[in-house]
């Protein structure tokens, strides 16, 4: 019996349809907002990528391989933020701001599991050339207009900024190197506040400063009052992402939560940082981001400052079907099956398929010589609206009998047939 890979899957037509119509609704929102597409390689030279995505990414979570007919190193593209940052290095000559959106697979090595996959797809945008609270608001922004558009209700975007965290774990702590510490706080909606604290001290972190980290995390609020507490720290950091936070936050309409305890994993954020998590089902973050001002300046000698969003379509669809906001009802495309009564029907048939086609109806005729039955119940399993019956009579007077699936029945000349067909569609 032939199988596919762990973490990869198959998407037969129902899961393929809604999956369409989810990336379309997606790349129209975008495009509503002037973002324009992308596409980049689904490989990447290795060399290319090695030591910009952080030592997790690069040791455990890329698929990375040898080409044995060139020898060169490859990795399959682990996500669409770097492959830009690689883009606009090599083209100096883009106008900013660059507005760029992205849908396309990306693939991590990792254990599958809900939620996660080995290959999945993201749907990026992001704003390349500004420094601006106006570019982290605007992507954010565009983030809740796609949760609102699909009619989710119960979602927050939680909101810090990488420089709250410099500020508060390195300068005011002395945490040397707060990577563990970050991914043991990145951890906090897995553990809970216990579970974060014993972790710590397993660490061997002083209990004071533990104390402290576990106050400065747990701070709760509105997104005012949460900034407030973090000015009372009073280095540059601090303030200069409070000050780029409160900025934002007066931009964005929508649920926004300034969470001191949000980390985001990927090391190149330099600024804020974002994730939009549903309340239910606990699925994990649905769709996230943050700035990152240098990862552009890797590739080549100038700073460009960039910040964007991504949205996890898998994660999206996910929680969709589980709370009844998407459904797989959609069996085909197919909107008219045109069913030959009689073996020598099947010309005209032919013919009146031929003619709402070319009128942008999708339309299905008999391909397997079935019975009058047995293609009544073909297009019965594809859950087709309309059934267009050809039989000698209709051939005879170039005429066409149409059967809705709630029982209405009318019989219609060539003529009339497109704008009928359109009526019971």
């Amino acid at each position: 019996m032939p199988r596919i890979p762990r973490g990869f899957r198959d998407f037969p037509p129902p899961v393929m349809i809604l999956r369409k119509e989810v990336l379309s609704k997606i790349e129209e929102i975008y495009k509503r907002f002037g973002f324009d597409p992308l596409e980049t390689p689904v490989l990447e030279y290795w060399e290319t990528v090695k030591g910009k995505l952080g030592e997790e990414a690069e040791t455990k979570l890329m698929f990375i391989f040898p080409d044995f007919l060139s020898k060169e190193w490859y990795t399959l593209r682990y996500e669409l933020t770097f492959p830009l940052a690689r883009f606009v290095a090599m083209h100096p000559e883009l106008p900013l701001p660059f507005k760029r959106y992205h849908i396309g697979r990306v693939w991590r090595h990792e254990e599958p599991q809900r939620g996660r996959y080995r290959e999945f797809w993201q749907c990026d945008a992001d704003v390349v050339g500004s420094s601006y609270p106006e570019a982290d608001a605007e992507v954010i922004e565009l983030n809740v207009e796609v949760f609102r558009a699909f009619n989710f209700q119960d979602f927050v975007v939680r909101l810090n900024d990488r420089r709250l965290l410099t500020g508060i774990f390195e300068e005011e702590l002395g945490i040397r190197n707060p990577v563990p510490v970050y991914r043991t706080i990145d951890k906090l909606d897995k553990i809970g506040e216990d579970g974060v604290r014993a972790e710590l001290l397993a660490k061997g972190m002083h209990e004071g400063v533990v104390d402290r980290i576990m106050g400065i995390i747990s701070v709760k609020g509105s997104p005012k009052e949460v900034l407030e507490e973090a000015s009372r720290i009073k280095n540059e950091k601090v303030s200069s992402g409070v000050d780029h936070l409160t900025q934002v936050v007066e931009m964005v309409e929508g649920p926004i939560q300034v969470d001191l305890s949000l980390v985001r994993g990927l090391e190149y954020y330099t600024g804020p940082v974002f994730e939009t998590v549903i309340k239910e089902p606990k699925i994990g973050s649905v769709a996230g981001g943050g700035r990152y001002d240098r990862l552009i300046a890797l590739y080549s000698d100038r700073d460009v400052p960039a910040t964007g969003v991504s949205i996890g379509v898998e994660r999206l669809i996910d929680a969709g079907l589980e709370l009844g906001i998407f459904n797989l009802e959609k069996k085909s495309y197919v909107q008219v099956y045109v069913i030959s009564m009689k073996r020598e029907s099947w010309p005209y048939a032919l013919r009146v398929a031929r003619k709402l086609r070319k009128e942008g109806i999708y339309v299905a005729v008999d391909l397997m010589r079935r019975s009058f039955r047995s293609q009544k119940e073909h297009a019965k399993k594809l859950g087709v609206k309309v059934l267009a019956f050809i039989g000698p009579k209709e051939v005879e007077g170039e005429r066409v009998t149409l059967y809705r699936e709630d029982g209405t029945r009318v019989e219609v000349t060539l003529s009339e047939l497109t704008s009928k067909v359109k009526e019971l569609l």
